[in-house]
């Protein structure tokens, strides 16, 4: 059972096993209307995963996200989990056993698999911009037609005063849910540099220079946006 989370950090961000103690407690409280999102991105996925192809989940943290399809699919999907943290992928591996969990640099590409759903959920913000259009071409090539990649992304507004609003509203919402001053400012410190998000229309923009020609928004809460993206 994940702790509450009482972090606070001095030096960049990292996913150590600090913030995978209380990673559920930090997720339900930082990131608005979170509930809503995790229910469409699971329910969403569930039209388009199908038996006998992969589903996969890059930036997989402790395997909140893909568990729901693993308890549905079972043995008729393949899985394939990565990410960079190896508290988290302990998790994992306690949680699941023997899927596919890989200690894995996106900066790579994806592995090649024969994927009906990839799950993107928070993670492309982690990866340095210059490489986000590798990582997606990667994606869409693994994807079958029909496929779909669900992505989840923190945003910024589409103007300097409409963003400042956003994030705003955004730590008033961080307050409420008892975060104090000292810890909001030193975890936005912490990620200066290690979250670099980028607009709603550059997320877009981006997926259709990929190759994805059905791409929609289906989630929207102030700096936090969902997409799906059918090859």
């Amino acid at each position: 059972m994940s702790g509450k989370d009482e972090v606070l950090k001095t030096g960049k961000w990292e996913f150590d096993e600090e913030v995978t103690a209380c990673f559920d407690n930090m997720l339900e409280r930082s990131i608005p209307n979170y509930e809503t999102m995790r229910a469409l991105v699971q329910q969403i996925g569930f039209r388009y995963a199908k038996s006998g192809t992969a589903i996969v989940d890059i930036g997989c943290s402790n395997g909140n996200a893909i568990a729901p399809f693993v308890e549905t699919f079972g043995d008729s999907c393949d899985y394939l989990l990565l990410d960079v943290s190896e508290p988290m992928l302990d998790e994992c591996r306690k949680r699941f056993g023997n899927l596919d969990i890989r200690n894995y640099d996106l900066r790579q590409g994806i592995p090649k698999v024969n994927a009906s759903l990839i799950l993107s959920v928070l993670t492309l913000q982690f990866t340095p911009i210059e490489y986000r259009f590798k990582i997606l071409s990667s994606i869409y090539d693994s994807l079958k037609d029909g496929g779909a990649l669900i992505l989840v992304e923190k945003v910024l507004g589409n103007t300097t005063e409409i963003d400042d609003l956003l994030v705003s509203e955004y730590y008033r919402i961080k307050s409420n849910n008892r975060y104090t001053q000292e810890q909001i400012a030193a975890k936005r410190k912490s990620l200066e540099g290690v979250l670099v998000p980028v607009t709603a229309r550059w997320n877009e923009d981006l997926l259709r220079t990929t190759g994805f020609k059905e791409v929609d928004c289906f989630w929207r809460y102030l700096n936090f946006a969902g997409w799906i993206a059918v090859k």
